[in-house]
C-alpha cells in the first residue's frame, strides 16, 4: 500500500473478498493510517477499497452463478482447509440469505468472512445484478468508511482498532449462531406442535 497507494488497497481489498482469510480489518485501518503520513487522501482510500469490494463481490456472484451448491459443496470439502473455509460456512450464509433475502446482502457486508461468501449465495440465487451490486456498494461503504477512518484517527496506533473488531467478530458470530439455533428450534417446535 506504501509503495502502490490507491492501486494497492484496491488490489489487497479484492484479494480479501475472494479468499476471506486475509482480514479487511488490517487492510483498511492500516489503509487509513496511511493517510496520515502519505499523500493518500481517507476519501480516496474509501474509494479505492470499495472499488476492490465491489470487483471481489462480483467474481464471487458469478462463480456462485455458475456453481450449484454441490458443486461448491465438493469443492469446499476439497480446498476448505486451503481457504480456511467449511461446509457450515456456506451453511450459515445460504441461511441468512434464504431467510433475509436482499437485506441479508447490506447486512453482511459488515461481518468479517461472511462479507465475502454472501455474494456466492446470491450468485447462486440468481439474485437481481443491479440490486446486488446497490445492496454491496452500501454495506461495503458503511465497513469501509468506518475502518479507514478510524485508522485516520488513531494514526500510529491504528492497530488498537483490531482489538475491539476482534470482540466486534465474536459477538457478531454469536449474534448468527443464536439466530441460527432459535430459527432451527422454532422450526423444531413448530413441527412438534403441528404433530
Amino acid at each position: 500500500m506504501e509503495k502502490f497507494g490507491y492501486i494497492g488497497t484496491l488490489l489487497l481489498i479484492l484479494l480479501e473478498n475472494v479468499f476471506p482469510p486475509i482480514p479487511s480489518e488490517v487492510i483498511l485501518t492500516f489503509g487509513g493510517f496511511m493517510t496520515t503520513s502519505t499523500s493518500m487522501t481517507v476519501i480516496g482510500t474509501i474509494i479505492a477499497a470499495t472499488i476492490g469490494s465491489l470487483l471481489g463481490a462480483v467474481i464471487l456472484y458469478y462463480i456462485g452463478h455458475i456453481l450449484n451448491r454441490e458443486r461448491l459443496d465438493v469443492i469446499v470439502t476439497k480446498y476448505g482447509h486451503i481457504l480456511r473455509l467449511k461446509l457450515s460456512d456456506l451453511d450459515k450464509a445460504d441461511a441468512w440469505f434464504d431467510k433475509y433475502g436482499y437485506r441479508t446482502i447490506f447486512f453482511c457486508r459488515m461481518v468479517p468472512i461472511l462479507r465475502s461468501l454472501i455474494s456466492i449465495p446470491a450468485g447462486m440465487a440468481e439474485m437481481k445484478f443491479n440490486l446486488f451490486i446497490l445492496y454491496t456498494t452500501l454495506g461495503t461503504l458503511i465497513w469501509n468508511t468506518a475502518l479507514v477512518t478510524a485508522g485516520a484517527m488513531l494514526g500510529e496506533n491504528w492497530e488498537k482498532v483490531l482489538e475491539f473488531m476482534d470482540v466486534y467478530s465474536h459477538i457478531a458470530y454469536g449474534a448468527i449462531f443464536i439466530a441460527i439455533a432459535g430459527f432451527i428450534g422454532f422450526k423444531v417446535y413448530s413441527s412438534k406442535k403441528a404433530a
